[in-house]
């Protein structure tokens, strides 16, 4: 149905999202694509063409990749560009750690899906290779695109071991660890709910007697 400004409210909305989309990656930052794995993690460097500028592998863990990052800042800087903006997959807790480090650092960091991913990678050569060279590419063009998303703020506090409560006069219960957030999209949430085996249903207990000492 169309209106006086030829302008629908799902365009406006869409409108809205790529324009924060775009605040995390101008065209002045260098694209910082990662494959994200246990002790091997690919960076790639790359323009808004998905050229390729600088390329490293750096075999630690995720949490010790902010030489990795400040690299990569230092490759962009001798390209021209004013930044650079952090894109990965959210693979387990990896994403997480690899968005405090950029954010340590005043670095842009988006996600891209897996499933995206998968079908773009189908289309760079017909083929479904995966390789950490190849997608890291892939998800450094895919945020070219915009074909990414903003993921929830993190909390730095991600992963640590919280303090438990103390009740009056008793002793402290066993600590809890705090629940990482859902890295999907907040679209995607409330469209599809929560993820498969995050609710437990109740089950009826048909074992049980009833007040007069017979069961069911």
């Amino acid at each position: 149905m169309s209106n006086g400004s030829g302008v629908s409210g799902g365009d406006r909305n869409r409108n809205a999202r790529l324009s924060k989309l775009r605040e995390a990656v101008p065209v002045s930052n260098a694209i910082v694509g990662i494959d994200l794995a246990d002790r091997k993690q690919m960076l790639v460097v790359t323009d808004h063409d998905s050229r390729v500028l600088a390329r490293r592998t750096f075999r630690c863990k995720a949490w010790d990749l902010g030489a990795g990052l400040d690299w990569a800042n230092e490759r962009a800087a001798r390209a021209g560009f004013a930044g650079v903006t952090v894109a990965c997959e959210p693979t387990g807790q990896r994403w997480r750690i690899l968005g405090q480090l950029a954010g340590d650092r005043g670095m842009s960091f988006v996600c891209v899906q897996p499933m995206l991913s998968s079908w773009a990678r189908k289309t760079e050569d017909l083929t479904t290779d995966k390789t950490d060279d190849k997608d890291a590419v892939i998800i450094a063009r895919l945020t070219a695109q915009l074909r990414c998303y903003l993921p929830e703020p993190n909390r730095r506090d991600l992963g640590a071991v919280a303090p438990s409560r103390r009740p009056a006069g008793g002793a402290p219960g066993p600590p809890h660890r705090m629940r990482a957030a859902d890295p999907r999209p907040a679209r995607v949430r409330m469209a599809r709910g929560p993820r498969r085996g995050q609710v437990a249903l109740p089950v009826p207990d048909l074992g049980r007697s009833d007040d007069s000492g017979h069961g069911p």
